[in-house]
């Protein structure tokens, strides 16, 4: 089992936990009370800090009720922390874009993160074929 160092700056959100058997990915929490009209954008404090272990990052990603229950979207899609963001003031925020007026209240689980590891070095071969069959373009499930 990995080891992740974490430092809390809220006490206010409850502690990360992992749900075994249940999902690998790890709810986070609004760290402060946010109210939002429709349109404003504002980076929302998830209230931690983490030392990743070398070679690992950590994908951060909207859970599947966010826009549902708070009308708001991340603006950046997926965030991408990696293991060199680990000072003791490197804070994890959610970039949130609010589609309709709303408030997020200190301890609402709006987002979702797992840990990956660093995609290994690869290199590009060009060829003039790749000699596989046509699926269709995209938006093909393939052909009939």
């Amino acid at each position: 089992m990995v080891s992740i160092r974490i430092k809390y700056l809220s006490d206010k959100i409850e502690k990360l936990r992992y749900i075994d058997g249940k999902s690998d990915w790890i709810d986070l929490r609004a760290a402060e009370r946010v109210k939002l009209k429709a349109g404003e954008f504002r980076l929302i404090p998830l209230g931690i800090a983490m030392e990743l272990p070398k070679g690992y990052e950590a994908h951060i990603v909207p859970r599947s009720s966010t826009f549902k229950n708070f009308g708001v979207i991340q603006t950046n899609h997926c965030g991408i922390v990696d293991e060199s963001y680990c000072g003791d003031n490197d804070q994890w925020f959610f970039p949130a874009l609010a589609m309709r007026d709303t408030v997020i209240d200190v301890n609402d689980r709006i987002c979702q993160f797992r840990i990956f590891e660093h995609q290994p070095a690869i290199s590009f071969d060009e060829a003039e074929t790749l000699g596989n069959d046509d699926r269709g373009g995209i938006g093909s499930t393939g052909k009939n």
